[in-house]
């Protein structure tokens, strides 16, 4: 933990770059972090311009870790961003919404009595490997040069193209219904959101992202993550 912390940071570190390992607190934005390790550097070692940038977004309701990278580090971003994800988290059966998550109100309900665990584990099992995903309207992606909550915002139906994704492993941990505690283990750019409503879909019912946390990025854990709450 010593190796990712703000305590033994050095002035030397800024010039040669370095990462901090970010347990990302709930209902901060990925960039609200990024604020937050650069002006306490700036304070610390009384400079004006530190480069911080961080190595994958996670959407405000989530939590768990965040790489943040300082100085020449900024520009090994990308590798850190390729690199797998794994995540832990809940779903909640029988309701859907706009975003796919938490963050809109519910807009339908659905029947989910039927649903058991068996058949969570059998439709786990079926997503595992490479998949096309598309993903959620809700979301940062660009399309004709404006992101793609936006048109959500505006009510604006749009198509959005699918992307390929790769599922490592995916894991029903507990079923208490209609909550659905997993671990998915998945690729850059996997949205667990969309898995979430599509789930829900191949249950014949619905589902939607109840919680959400990163516990790893490639051999980076948590673990050693720092807290800034």
């Amino acid at each position: 933990m010593e190796e990712y912390s703000l305590d033994n940071f050095s002035i030397n570190d800024i010039k040669e770059g370095k990462i901090i390992l970010v347990d990302k607190p709930l209902r901060w934005t990925s960039f609200d972090v990024v604020k937050y390790i650069r002006k306490s550097l700036q304070l610390k070692f009384k400079v004006r311009k530190i480069k911080v940038g961080h190595a994958g977004t996670l959407d405000p309701l989530a939590t768990g870790l965040l790489i943040i990278c300082i100085g020449k580090q900024t520009k090994s971003i990308s590798e850190y961003q390729n690199l797998s994800k794994t995540y832990t988290g809940k779903f909640k059966l029988g309701e859907s919404t706009l975003s796919y998550d938490a963050e809109t109100p519910v807009n339908k309900k659905f029947k989910y009595e039927h649903i058991t665990y068996d058949d969570l584990k059998n439709l786990a099992n079926d997503f595992i490997g490479r998949n096309l995903q598309r993903p959620p309207m809700f979301s940062a992606i660009k399309k004709d040069g404006k992101r793609l909550y936006e048109y959500a915002r505006e009510n604006k139906e749009i198509d959005i193209d699918e992307r390929e994704i790769d599922i490592h492993n995916f894991e029903i941990v507990d079923f208490t219904s209609p909550y659905v505690d997993f671990k998915i283990e998945c690729s850059k750019g996997t949205y667990i959101r969309s898995i979430a409503n599509d789930f829900g879909k191949r249950l014949n019912s619905g589902s939607y992202l109840y919680e959400l946390r990163r516990t790893k990025i490639g051999d980076f854990c948590v673990l050693n993550a720092i807290d800034i709450k």
